[in-house]
């Protein structure tokens, strides 16, 4: 070998020594789909997004297309990948965060969904789960899930599935069928699909299908006998980090590389990780389409009495996990959306903070937006959107402020909730997600909440958590220390409001609420 040749080949393995690596995130959610890369630093460096339609079939039916969410990912990957000429090799691994309790169905053979993805929001279920409630099986979910019977939930979604679509059925009794949140989904899919696809979810998706046990974090033969789904449709359960990794991407997928996959968490648990919430009692609050408050309670489920969910936080080791408390709320952004989409009364949502702030107050008017029920505490399926309150004075201001009231009214819902189950008082809370950006509604929050609400530096919390759920296992992250030691604050919003007038709207909220509840009858 030449000198000149010997100093060439001596450069190009400096270069791959020193290449910066990153780790990816798939954040899929309920209107669109993020991929970001994540530095050391845990800062977003490169991200693209691609939204994908909403599909409403009928009143109280939510729908996506499960294949046209595959294709809005890989998009979003090749975006990146191209667009800013990333290396395949620059990727260290990969995480998928994803919207919870949203239903696809497909068959393996070909990787065809058998029906559109029924979503999360969706009320179809409604008549199978009060038959569930008529028949005793309250305590029994409870129990064993944590959770609520209630049409938010998977197990529902799929018994009305089989019970409705003769094809399903008849798949599923043939082993031909296959059940996965979004996350087996896209796993499945970015692993080779038909051509050796893993079929896996992790503790905290699991933990949202009604057919999980959360103390075993297996699935439930008593529960999947009562609501006749075959065990043979459902993905194998493993940690949300996955140090034998989940599988890797496939050659001819979007990567062109084998990449490990190793990062598997539902939405607002990842948000939860990512804020670094790794302690007992700490808590944070994700404002999107819902708003989803969670609180770490430790390596045993806490039973909630006050109409909160226990679910499972995170696992990081098999067979073992961290719980947590959670107060799920369904429409705080889409009540925003709904202002503009079907009202006409703002452009956009940044403009929310501008009108809000030009009144002093809302005038007196109350807004409960339960246009799908309302979950935490109330779990009132027959609740509807109310607005309370309008007299000659009303003007479109306070309408607005009265949106934004309603969701921190209800997000104090939830820590009230909380403060009766465990007994802990929150001395701060951590915020994030789309809406958190807006301060006067930052403010509010605090100022309703008595307590300072902590925004992070790095807003993008849910698929961070996924980011860090892969680099914990791969080994990109040494470990929670690690972590922790990268989160930090943007802004802390103090309380200002005086006690009495924090009392008196809370206290009109919750007239305004009961006035919501039960409506259909």
């Amino acid at each position: 070998m030449h000198s000149n040749d010997k100093f060439i080949f001596e450069s190009l393995e400096l270069k791959e020594n020193i290449m910066e690596k990153y780790v990816a995130a798939i954040d899929q959610g309920t209107t669109s789909t993020k991929f970001i890369l994540f530095d050391k630093r845990g800062y977003p460096v490169k991200s693209a997004y691609e939204w994908h339609k909403q599909i409403y079939p009928s009143p109280g039916y939510v729908e996506h297309d499960a294949l046209e969410i595959w294709n809005k990912t890989k998009d979003a990957i090749r975006k990146v990948m191209n667009k800013d000429r990333i290396d395949p090799k620059e990727i260290d691994s990969i995480g998928i965060t994803n919207q919870r309790e949203t239903v696809v169905i497909w068959d393996p053979r070909d990787g065809r969904p058998l029906c559109n993805a029924i979503v999360w929001q969706c009320t179809r279920t409604r008549c199978l789960c009060e038959d569930l409630s008529a028949r005793g099986m309250e305590e029994l979910v409870s129990k064993k899930t944590g959770l609520k019977i209630n049409t938010y939930f998977s197990g529902p979604k799929i018994k009305w599935l089989l019970d409705n679509i003769p094809k399903i059925n008849e798949k599923a009794r043939k082993g031909e069928a296959f059940f996965g949140n979004i996350d087996s989904w896209l796993i499945w899919n970015l692993t080779g699909g038909p051509e050796g696809g893993v079929h896996i979810t992790d503790f905290t998706n699991a933990s949202r299908t009604m057919l999980m046990d959360i103390k075993k974090l297996e699935w439930d033969e008593e529960l999947l006998d009562e609501f006749g789904i075959p065990i043979e449709m459902l993905p194998e359960i493993r940690p949300s980090s996955a140090k034998n990794f989940y599988g890797y991407t496939s050659k001819d997928g979007p990567f062109g590389l084998e990449i490990p996959i190793c990062g598997d968490i539902g939405d607002q648990q990842a948000a939860l990780f990512g804020q670094t919430c790794f302690e007992v009692g700490e808590a944070k609050n994700t404002y999107g389409t819902g708003s989803f408050l969670l609180q770490n309670t430790g390596s045993t489920p806490v039973k909630s009495k006050n109409g909160l969910i226990s679910t499972v936080a995170y696992g990081l080791d098999e067979k073992k996990a961290i719980y947590a408390l959670e107060g799920s709320i369904a429409i705080t952004g889409a009540a925003i959306q709904w202002l503009k989409n079907n009202l006409g009364l703002i452009r956009n949502a940044a403009e929310t903070e501008t009108i809000a702030r030009s009144v002093e107050d809302s005038g007196g008017v109350y807004f409960v937006p339960a246009f799908v029920g309302l979950f935490t505490p109330y779990w009132d399926m027959d609740a509807r959107g109310t607005i309370i309150g309008l007299t000659q004075n009303t003007k479109r201001e306070h309408i607005v402020r009265a949106t934004l009231e309603s969701i921190c009214y209800q997000t104090k819902d939830v820590i009230e909730a909380m403060r009766r189950d465990y007994g802990i008082r929150l001395k701060t809370l951590k915020v994030d997600g789309g809406a958190s950006k807006n301060n006067f509604l930052m403010q509010l929050q605090s100022d309703i909440l008595g307590i300072p609400c902590v925004r992070p530096s790095i807003m993008e919390a849910t698929a961070l958590g996924s980011a860090y759920c892969a680099g914990l296992a791969s080994g990109f992250w040494s470990g929670l220390e690690e972590i922790k030691k990268i989160w930090a604050i943007d802004k802390t919003f103090e309380p200002k409001w005086p006690e009495d007038r924090r009392e008196t709207g809370y206290r009109d909220w919750t007239r305004a609420v009961k006035r919501a509840l039960k409506w259909i009858e």
